[in-house]
Formats: structure tokens, C-alpha cells, sequence
């Protein structure tokens, strides 16, 4: 066993006696040393899977994360063990240093002196010169930096500049023609938004009489390209109901208050031509994390959508918000909270049968000739819709340059179908990787057990 066979009785003793920490802590720990990291890895993954709470595990885990060039699993990891009441001061040290590379200085800083408080020996010079000095103030624990003096803040409330901003563009709300026939597969999360978007307008008396207002949020999260976006405007389809598709260059403003105007206006719009779809897509852009925002513009904004889905001002029956996000960790917690984002969906890659689907509906409208689709969906295991889509369009190409030799249009078949799939590799790989470690190690409200039970399934 590469790459240094003297540890070999070591990888013996541990697989006789796996549940032994701190044999598997020591053996990780000489693996690191000798540069065997994916091995340390899985070492700690596997001490973690029989033994979560065990921190020496949890802190080794953190350490191989940042050698392997993964800052952010390896914050993800160590947030955990901070948050507790009396974490190592080796771990808070980790953690001062992750958390100067992610530009968080006064949590670093407030992290590093209580490591070298309490474990003088932990002193590092260079780092200390690059954090606020111990007699700087810093913000609290667990609190968000002060905001900054805002000469167009006045009294808490926002003044705009002199002049005048530029206005938002009174777009028409589109009306998609696609619908659910249109979106291949992803069954069970359409019957999720038949439940809380399509029913309530089809039977509204109902939903009234059990005082449910027809309405409401839908987030949806997954890796990128599984037709979050292209499921959000089949469903404004379904119901024949205006489709709002919102940018962030429709919302984010140069001008103090301007973002806050025309969010505001948006769900106005919305509620004037309700039934209608309001669809944000990167919404983590929008409501990211207050704790995490120095600003308080930036906060303003998420307080701003906070209290449109609230609908503090005027009712949001009729609106439906659908929302997509490739990171759902970064989402302020507030938006989960019911009455806003209630339904949370995890939108995976497809399964063998969406796959086939998928590749039937982008052959839609061209030659083909003999088509093997479930074939050819079982050879595509792990590619997202957009993936698919890859393959069609590299498999079209092929065709049109035979095509322009001899004149006349060939037609698609199985072969170059799956020549074409053979040079597309999954793009959900690295999401994977990150999401892995979200619902491994900070689901506490078990918001990523969809992901978890995905994972296990592979």
C-alpha cells in the first residue's frame, strides 16, 4: 500500500479494529506527513460515518481539506467544532486562518487570540500581523459586524441621492408555452408544486375553506443544469399564469435604496397581474446571509425581500415565488421559515428514465432514424439535463458536417448518439463535493437529507 509501506501493519491494526480513534487519528495523521491526503481523507470520512461528534476527527478532517486546496469544505468543517462551547484551541488556530483567506478578518482575529490565550505555544507571528490587533475592537461572537456610517441612511431609514436613479423597465409578464409534458421526469417534485402551486388555483374555495391563501414559495436547489429554471417556467404554463423571470440586473442598484425600490416594484407588478409566477433565479445573490454582510445597503436589501414575501404591505395572494439556487448553505435562514420558502426541493440529476425522456424531447424536430433512448439514458448515468443536451447538439453537429458533403440531411441514430455522450463528462461532480460535506456536517435541521439519501444511493 503506497505511498510508504511501513505504515502497512498500522492500515492492519485499523482495519481489525476500525472503531479505534485515536489508532486511526495517528495513522491520518502520518499519512498527511507523507503527503498520502486522499488516503487521510478517507480515513477521517470513514471515522466520522461510525463516530460524528468525535473532534479530533472532525478537526483532521478540516486540516486534510485546506492541504488539498478545499478552503471552503474544510470552513464548512471547522464551523462546526467553533460553535461549540469549548472548542480546541487548534481548531479555533485552523479557523482564524480559513477565516482570514474568506476575508471574515474580526472572526478570524476573535478565533486566533483565544487560541493563543488559552495555548501560548500557538502563537504565529505572521498571522497575527495580518489580523486587528487584541486591543482592537471587535464585534462579539455570533454577532455581525457594526454597519458602516452611511451619509444616506438617515435615522435608519434610506435616502436617496440627489438626481434620478435610473427606473425599472416595465416588462410585460411573459406567458410560456411549455408545460410539465415539456419538463422530462422529476416527478415527485411535480407533484410537490401541484400540491402547493397548481391545486390551489384549480380548487381555491378548498384551500380557502382550510384557510390556506393560494400562494406561496417554492425554493428549489440542486446542482446546476437539472432544469431548476426550465421546471419554474413549466409550471407558470401549467396554470396559464404569467412568468416574471427576475435578473439579478433588474434588482441590484449603484443608488442607496434603489435595489429596495425595485424589488418592492417587482412583487407589485406581480400582485397586479396575479395569477403570476415570480422566478428568482440565483436567489443566494439576493438573500445571502445577513451574518455574513458588512454592509448594511446589503442588509437592507434581504429585509426588503423578507417582508415582500410577507407581503407585509398588500396580501400576496395569487403571487407564486419560485426561486433556484446552486447553494442553498448561503441562503439566509429566515427565508425557510413558513410563509415564505416553505417547500424546499431538492432537484437532483435525472434518473434513467428522465434521461431518456430529456433525449427525447431535445430530438424533438429533428431527422432521426433508429433510436435507442433507454440505451442510451443507461450509458448516461450522472448527467444533468443540460449535459444531455451537450450530447444532442455535439451529435447534430456530426450529422450537419456529413450533411454538407453529400446535400442531404442524416438522420440521428443510437451510434451517433452515443459517440456523441462519450465525450460529455458530468458537470455535478464538483457540487457534489461541496454539498457532501453541507449535509454531512451542518444539517442540523435536516435540510440536506434529500442530498444524503441521493449520495447513499450512488
Amino acid at each position: 500500500m503506497s505511498p510508504d509501506p511501513a505504515l502497512d501493519p498500522l492500515r492492519e491494526a485499523l482495519r481489525l479494529s476500525p472503531d479505534n480513534v485515536p489508532l486511526r487519528h495517528h495513522l491520518a495523521g502520518l499519512l498527511v506527513a507523507a503527503g498520502a491526503l486522499d488516503e487521510a481523507e478517507r480515513l477521517y470520512r470513514q471515522g466520522l460515518a461510525s463516530a460524528p461528534e468525535e473532534q479530533r476527527l472532525r478537526f483532521g478532517l478540516a486540516d486534510v481539506f485546506r492541504r488539498q486546496g478545499k478552503p471552503e469544505q474544510a470552513l464548512v468543517v471547522i464551523e462546526d467544532l467553533l460553535e461549540r462551547p469549548d472548542p480546541p484551541p487548534e481548531a479555533q488556530l485552523l479557523g482564524a486562518r480559513l477565516l482570514l483567506e474568506a476575508g471574515e478578518r474580526a472572526q478570524a482575529a476573535r478565533h486566533y487570540h483565544a487560541a493563543v490565550a488559552r495555548e501560548p505555544d500557538l502563537a504565529d507571528p505572521e498571522l497575527a500581523a495580518r489580523l486587528p490587533a487584541l486591543g482592537e475592537p471587535v464585534p462579539p461572537a455570533g454577532e455581525p459586524d457594526p454597519p458602516v456610517e452611511d451619509p444616506f441612511v438617515v435615522d435608519g431609514r434610506v435616502r436617496v441621492a440627489a438626481g434620478d436613479p435610473p427606473a425599472l423597465d416595465e416588462a410585460a409578464a411573459e406567458r410560456p408555452s411549455v408545460t410539465f409534458a415539456d419538463v422530462g421526469g422529476m416527478e415527485a417534485i411535480k407533484d410537490e408544486i401541484r400540491l402547493k402551486v397548481i391545486h390551489p388555483l384549480d380548487h381555491p374555495e378548498l384551500y380557502r375553506a382550510y384557510g390556506k391563501p393560494v400562494g406561496g414559495g417554492v425554493l428549489l436547489y440542486g446542482p446546476p443544469g437539472c432544469g431548476k429554471t426550465h421546471l419554474a417556467r413549466a409550471t407558470a404554463g401549467e396554470i396559464r399564469a404569467g412568468f416574471v423571470a427576475v435578473g439579478l440586473d433588474q434588482v441590484l442598484d449603484m443608488w442607496l435604496g434603489e435595489s429596495e425600490r425595485k424589488l418592492h416594484e417587482l412583487f407589485e407588478r406581480a400582485r397586479r397581474g396575479q395569477p403570476c409566477v415570480l422566478f428568482f433565479d440565483e436567489v443566494d445573490a439576493l438573500g445571502a446571509s445577513r451574518s455574513d454582510m458588512r454592509t448594511s445597503a446589503a442588509r437592507l436589501l434581504v429585509n426588503q425581500f423578507l417582508a415582500e414575501l410577507d407581503g407585509v404591505e398588500r396580501s400576496n395572494d395569487g403571487v407564486l415565488v419560485l426561486a433556484a439556487t446552486n447553494a442553498p448553505w448561503h441562503l439566509d435562514a429566515a427565508f425557510r421559515r413558513p410563509g415564505r420558502f416553505d417547500r424546499i426541493l431538492f432537484v437532483p440529476p435525472p434518473d434513467a428514465a428522465a434521461r431518456a425522456a430529456i433525449l427525447r424531447i431535445h430530438c424533438r424536430g429533428k431527422p432521426l432514424g433508429e433510436v435507442d433512448y433507454e440505451r442510451l439514458a443507461a450509458r448516461a448515468d450522472g448527467l444533468t439535463g443540460a449535459d444531455l443536451k451537450a450530447v444532442v447538439d455535439l451529435a447534430v453537429e456530426a450529422k450537419l458536417r456529413e450533411a454538407i458533403q453529400v446535400g442531404v440531411p442524416r438522420p440521428l441514430t443510437t451510434k451517433d448518439l452515443a459517440a456523441a455522450a462519450k465525450k460529455v463528462k458530468p458537470s455535478t461532480r464538483d457540487w457534489f463535493a461541496s454539498a457532501r460535506n453541507y449535509a454531512t456536517y451542518a444539517n442540523q435541521a435536516g435540510l440536506y437529507d434529500e442530498v444524503l439519501a441521493y449520495l447513499e444511493r450512488r
